[in-house]
Formats: structure tokens, sequence, C-alpha cells
């Protein structure tokens, strides 16, 4: 999939083709996003269960062919 397609006529950059392991994707990445929520009144991560599912969830964002 091209980094640049058409869906529902509307230009889109996600998900990103991925090669392999991402170096940005870190562990200060998922603390920034979580501090980010947390701003914006969500809870904040209490359980390393939360920081993964955080972490799968922008991973799947970033990286998951949408749906055809």
């Amino acid at each position: 999939m091209s980094g640049t397609s058409f869906r529902f006529g509307a230009e889109h950059s996600y998900p990103l083709t991925h090669a392999g392991p991402d170096p940005r994707l870190t562990e200060s990445l998922v603390n920034s996003v979580a501090t980010l929520l947390v701003r914006y009144g969500y809870l904040r991560l209490a359980t390393v269960d939360d920081w993964a599912a955080l972490e799968s969830a922008l991973a799947a964002f970033l990286y998951n062919p949408k749906e055809q």
C-alpha cells in the first residue's frame, strides 16, 4: 500500500508501510501519548497491561493495513 492513497475521496497517510522494527516507536513515545491523554481528561495508565494496550493501539494505527 502506498503512503498516500484515496479512501472515501480523501487522502490519508496512514497506515505506514512496515518493513520491520521501527526505532521511533519507543517507550518515550508511548509515555508522551499517555501524558497527552491524561491532559485531555483520560485516566492515567495504571498497569503494565495498560501500557501494552496503548503501545499495541499505536502500532495498529501506524502500521496495520486498513480493511478493504
